[in-house]
């Protein structure tokens, strides 16, 4: 989609600037004459929220970190300053916490549009890796900012979640203590973990920008997943994409401001509430909310090394998810079997998130064992092998082919 720029300076400052550092050049053809398909649908927004909910996150990240000490002496209490005795202490802190969720759930809307669009195929295979890199470092910048608080799940989940790595053969136990500093989780691990959640969002910034540059070069894919084909496939980014992302941003942010002023807790724990204790164990040890279908996938397996594995492989296959995939229409909107298989997956996911905050034991885990069967299922077995046998619905020529159509049949 990169081609010739159409930007033209309007007067010598902006002349100057543009032969000495065409920065203005490269925003305006990003941002403004960059071009959109047209029949792009609300799900599309969900870029432009996640990239104001990371600006979110990190401002109010360095602000939280001029007061946070990183102690296990102090951490807890210092968190309580930020609460009581910081001004607006405690809507930067609910921001922060609330954000990383909202920022979570953008993400899984925007990977679920991307799976039933087909965005992860050719030409975008590069696309969608960068963004399961994304995800991933997401997830790892998460875990470690739950264990900042160091209340009671802060402690017992870091313990739980580090000692997954000595399921690894001979060189399991070393990398647990490297990763903890010594024998047990203390202050050097949470010493660690600080330094790094302060320091992985930087690198989510340079990975987002790349996303951002891959995007540009082979274009946006668009409902009915047929590529460009004319100028009258597209509209300028701005004001048509613009304006509908800042609608998609405001309503997102409605649903934010809802949960933070008046349910700041409700996708908390309450036992991080109470300060790290060695010696008291919850009742039931439980992640985040949305790491919960992960941890599912991980107690389902009864083998330790198995169930690290497992759930490791659940996020690796979307790594291939390019290559599994052997239809030739992208959009499932055109695939009625794949669509129906979509909404299972999206079920299945519920599923696991749900018994994933349940005690691993009866039911639970058969259900859980079932449901994770069917995840790899989908991805490595019905994916391949329904595109090889469903017939599609005909795919339009053309974008404007399918609005037009659309328009006729309104």
């Amino acid at each position: 989609m990169s081609g010739h720029s159409t930007y033209t300076p309007s007067n010598g400052f902006t002349r100057w600037i543009d032969e000495r550092l065409p920065i203005i050049r490269l925003s305006y053809d990003s941002f403004v004459a960059y071009p959109t398909p047209r029949n792009l649908n609300y799900w599309w927004t969900f870029g432009g929220i996640l990239s104001m909910m990371l600006m979110v996150q990190l401002l109010t990240g360095i602000v939280l970190v001029m007061h946070y000490t990183p102690n296990t002496l102090m951490a807890f209490t210092s968190v309580e300053h930020i609460m009581r005795d910081v001004n607006w202490g405690w809507l930067i802190r609910y921001m922060h916490a609330n954000g990383a969720s909202m920022f979570f759930i953008a993400v899984y809307i925007h990977i679920l549009r991307g799976l039933y669009y087909g965005s992860y195929k050719a030409p975008r295979e590069i696309l969608w890796i960068l963004g399961v890199v994304i995800f991933l470092l997401m997830m790892a910048t998460a875990f470690m900012g739950y264990v900042l608080p160091w209340g009671q799940m802060s402690f017992w989940g870091a313990t739980v979640i580090t000692n997954l790595f000595s399921a690894i053969p001979v060189i399991g136990d070393p990398i647990v203590i490297w990763l903890w500093g010594g024998f047990s989780v203390d202050n050097p691990t949470l010493n660690r973990f600080f330094s790094l959640h302060y320091l992985l969002p930087f690198v989510i910034v340079g990975v987002v920008a790349l996303h951002v540059w891959a995007l540009h070069v082979v274009g946006q894919n668009n409902p009915t997943g047929v590529e460009i084909k004319s100028e009258q496939d597209t509209v300028p980014f701005t004001p048509y994409a613009t304006l509908k992302d800042a609608f998609g941003m405001s309503a997102f942010l409605v649903v934010f401001c809802w949960f933070l002023f008046y349910t700041p807790n409700y996708m908390g724990h309450p036992d991080n509430y109470i300060p790290a204790n060695p010696m008291v164990t919850p009742a039931h040890i439980v992640p985040e909310w949305y790491f919960l279908p992960f941890y599912a996938i991980l107690r389902s397996i009864p083998d330790k090394l198995g169930g690290v594995i497992a759930m490791f492989g659940s996020i690796a296959v979307l790594f291939v998810l390019p290559w599994l995939d052997t239809s030739k229409v992208k959009s499932n909107a055109y695939r009625p079997l794949m669509k129906q298989f979509f909404w299972i997956l999206v079920i299945c996911g519920l599923g696991l998130g749900y018994l994933g905050s349940q005690p691993a034991e009866g039911g639970y885990v058969i259900a859980s064992r079932i449901l994770t069967a069917w995840y790899f299922l989908h991805f490595l077995v019905i994916t391949p092998v329904l595109g090889l046998v469903e017939k599609p619905k005909p795919v339009p020529e053309s974008i404007t082919a399918a609005v037009l159509a659309k328009n006729a049949a309104h």
